[in-house]
């Protein structure tokens, strides 16, 4: 059993540390907000009053962050993880950033002696809970193999990418696969409702037919029908809307720097900004809904 930082003690940090616990790990855990740390707490973490005391002789840090530039300060920054923690330990980015911040994170901790993967996830909160996340893992073969064996009791798939940054695009495009995913469900739902079609009968159809997807069983923007939906509690975010603004903004910044064209993508990307720049950015992102029928949400 390893010791373990952990800094970012969020919606996903919180349940993904009750695992590793469960699983018979320490984990020392760090976040700027005191309740997150608390909450953290109520599952077995060891809360820690700084960064440098989380990082400090442990085995592996991991890090659950909201933006690269989160990331960029808390491994990079005066007082970080690399100013505080032994080159022997393991470093495993979990957030969702830019590829470029990730590369440079690879770079920067190769060239002071650590070993660092990205490692992003996939199953939202619900996966976090339950332990089933999906880890798209990128680094070198040795550093990969040493993470997964830590990763396990929050996973429900480990899959190894390739080298340094291939979890980051792995899950950059998943993302955007997925709002896009979540834009048809709307735009079918709300279709389906005023051709009259009964809510859960149209469901019930698309969720065993061709246009079933992971949003349409978790996600459906409709109260009522499926049980994990924030439409069902007023859209009370699982996934905010600026989160997934920010994370279809990474999958059209690579899209850029590949000059790809993404027309699908750049359109939900219009639309989840025209949440946040209302005001509903901290709602769920399927309210985007509500630029079909401006009455939901």
């Amino acid at each position: 059993m390893a010791t373990i930082g952990w800094i970012g003690l969020g919606h996903m940090g919180s349940r993904m540390t009750a695992n590793l616990v469960k699983g018979g790990h320490t984990v020392l855990g760090f976040d700027l907000d005191p309740a997150a740390t608390d909450a953290a707490a109520m599952g077995g973490v060891e809360p820690a009053v700084s960064l440098a005391e989380a990082v400090r002789d442990v085995d592996a840090v991991f890090t659950m962050l909201p933006k690269g530039e989160h990331v960029r300060a808390v491994y990079l920054g005066e007082g970080g993880v690399l100013a505080h923690a032994a080159p022997t330990t393991l470093l495993v980015d979990s957030s969702t950033i830019d590829i470029d911040s990730a590369r440079t994170l690879h770079e920067t901790a190769r060239d002071r002696g650590f070993r660092f993967v990205d490692a992003p996830v996939s199953g939202g909160i619900s996966g976090a809970a339950s332990g089933t996340l999906t880890f798209m893992v990128g680094g070198e073969p040795a550093a990969v193999d040493a993470a997964a064996t830590l990763i396990e009791p929050m996973s429900g798939n480990i899959i190894r990418t390739g080298g340094a940054t291939s979890g980051q695009a792995a899950k950059i495009c998943n993302n955007m696969m997925l709002l896009i995913n979540l834009a048809g469900c709307a735009e079918g739902a709300v279709l389906a409702d005023r051709l009259g079609l009964d809510p859960q009968v149209f469901w019930n159809v698309a969720s065993v037919s061709s246009a079933d997807s992971w949003a349409l069983r978790t996600w459906y923007p409709v109260p009522g029908i499926v049980e994990t939906a924030a439409a069902n509690n007023g859209f009370a975010a699982t996934f905010t809307a600026e989160l997934a603004n920010k994370d279809i903004g990474l999958a059209l910044a690579a899209a850029e720097a590949t000059e790809t064209v993404l027309p699908a993508a750049q359109l939900v990307r219009d639309q989840l900004q025209q949440l946040v720049d209302s005001g509903r950015g901290d709602k769920d992102c399927s309210l985007i809904i509500s630029h079909i029928d401006n009455a939901i949400g």
